[in-house]
């Protein structure tokens, strides 16, 4: 089957913003997202109708560390998809540190994956629904879990799930007044590493304490509850077991003060949040100073949510329904 060719002319000026994040929340692994307005801007600059598919990068600011997820997005949509690609030209500039646990990787697929969407709009005459389907299963297909790549796509809150009809997911708009401090120790973190440590199985005991604490966080910030944020951030499946690798998490999970809602590690670390109301000094504060004490070097921010535009969602079509599975834990 020979592969159909795709015009320069379909993404000549296209320029692209798509949020970083941070996932997990405490209880929600692999399944809960936030939106952060931290962005990886990518610009078509050039390139030629020549079917080469040649694709080249400038990087404001070098290019981060690892292979380019981008490019391979690219690549590995272009593939599925059967078409041949011009060769094309990128200006790459990124707030979202790399190996910090929010979600650069993310958004690098999901950049490169709206360049070849883009590449084929014509070709598909598909709707939004359609499309965004497409971009959610084939982002979560490459990250292997859907809860940075969802925030990545619709913004906001996501909460997500794979079925074997695709990624379902659904995102709604943040508490304004709810403001993320992240701090990220300068220590990077790979994914990888930070998912080994976890255990093959769990305890119904735990499995039951992460459920509860998921539903808890959900309800608490849909009815505005937001004192029960600190119970509902608790985590027995994942925080625990990366603690060795995050320097000042346990400090951080158990820090107190009037304005902090809670703390949380930051997907897969070693960035650890704190969800603030309205004055973030307090936080800053903090994470400034239990860095200070153990001599590294830590950058904090304060961020605000990227809200989407709307409540939005992708409703998976059903499939086959799973049957009763045998206790054999969860992913890793």
């Amino acid at each position: 089957m020979s592969l159909a060719s795709v015009s320069i002319d379909r993404v000549r000026g296209l320029r692209l913003r798509v949020p970083g994040s941070t996932s997990n929340l405490g209880p929600g692994f692999d399944a809960l997202g936030l939106a952060l307005q931290v962005y990886l801007h990518l610009d078509v600059i050039g390139g030629a109708d020549d079917g080469a598919g040649q694709l080249h990068f400038t990087f404001e600011g070098g290019a981060p560390p690892g292979d380019n997820a981008i490019a391979a997005a690219i690549v590995d949509e272009a593939r599925r998809r059967r078409v041949r690609l011009p060769s094309l030209h990128f200006a790459v500039r990124s707030t979202i540190p790399v190996q910090a646990g929010l979600g650069s990787s993310a958004a690098a697929i999901v950049a490169g994956l709206r360049v070849v969407h883009a590449l084929c709009a014509n070709q598909d005459q598909a709707d939004d629904d359609g499309d965004l389907g497409r971009l959610l299963d084939a982002a979560t297909a490459i990250e292997g879990h859907p809860d940075n790549v969802s925030a990545s796509i619709l913004g906001g809150l996501t909460a997500s799930s794979q079925g074997p009809g695709g990624v379902t997911s659904v995102a709604s708009a943040w508490p304004a007044r709810v403001r993320v401090v992240i701090a990220t120790p300068r220590v990077g973190l790979a994914t990888a590493k930070a998912r080994g440590v976890l255990p093959a199985t769990l305890s119904r005991a735990d499995a039951v304490f992460n459920v509860q604490r998921t539903a808890l966080l959900l309800q608490a910030v849909h009815t505005g509850h937001l004192d029960a944020l600190a119970a509902a951030l608790d985590d027995r499946l994942h925080q625990p077991y990366r603690a060795p690798l995050v320097p000042g998490l346990p400090d951080a999970l158990a820090f107190r003060h009037p304005t902090v809602l809670g703390a949380f590690l930051s997907g897969a670390g070693p960035s650890i949040g704190a969800f603030v109301l309205d004055d973030a000094g307090a936080a800053e504060r903090f994470f400034t100073d239990l860095y200070a004490r153990l001599g590294l070097p830590c950058d904090v921010r304060t961020l605000d949510v990227h809200q989407p535009d709307a409540v939005r969602a992708r409703i998976a079509p059903p499939g086959v329904p799973s049957g009763p599975v045998l206790p054999s834990g969860v992913s890793a």
